[in-house]
């Protein structure tokens, strides 16, 4: 079974996209100090059916600013690869406790009653709209689906 920061790495495209294998949560610190590959972000985008303007808007990154760094093959700053792997975990996580990768995209684009109307996908951009989201998942991944 893999380790969180594993499964974290696996959804950014793992050693194809990242240029190495990550093994523990230390690992993943390094990478995201040094600043992800742009095609991790990539390779997460397309997981989770994400176009550029979504993929921008739930990294928190200038849209322009995306495709310039899409188009130059460049690496995301340590802010940025910071939220790509928040992005990332929040998913592995919905993946892991809904058991699927199909149903956890579709449910992160579902609207949800838990998040008063809003898309899992669309709380992801903040760091306690992303603990909100964890929650609620480890709160189905327990049964109390609310």
């Amino acid at each position: 079974m893999a380790s969180p920061a594993q499964a974290v790495a696996n959804a950014l495209g793992g050693r194809r996209s990242l240029g190495r294998q990550v093994e523990d949560g230390e690992e993943l610190a390094e990478a995201i100090r040094n600043g992800l590959p742009v095609a991790s972000v990539k390779e997460l985008a397309q997981r989770l059916r994400l176009d550029q303007a979504a993929t921008a808007a739930a990294l928190g990154i200038a849209p322009r600013t995306l495709s310039r760094r899409l188009a130059q093959d460049a690496r995301l700053t340590p802010a940025e690869s910071d939220r790509a792997v928040r992005l990332a975990r929040v998913f592995s996580t919905a993946v892991a406790m809904i058991g699927s990768e199909e149903k956890a995209v579709n449910w992160m684009h579902t609207a949800n009653r838990a998040l008063g109307g809003a898309r899992p996908i669309e709380q992801v951009d903040t760091d306690p709209g992303a603990m909100s989201v964890e929650d609620l998942l480890g709160r189905i991944g327990y049964g109390v689906y609310s």
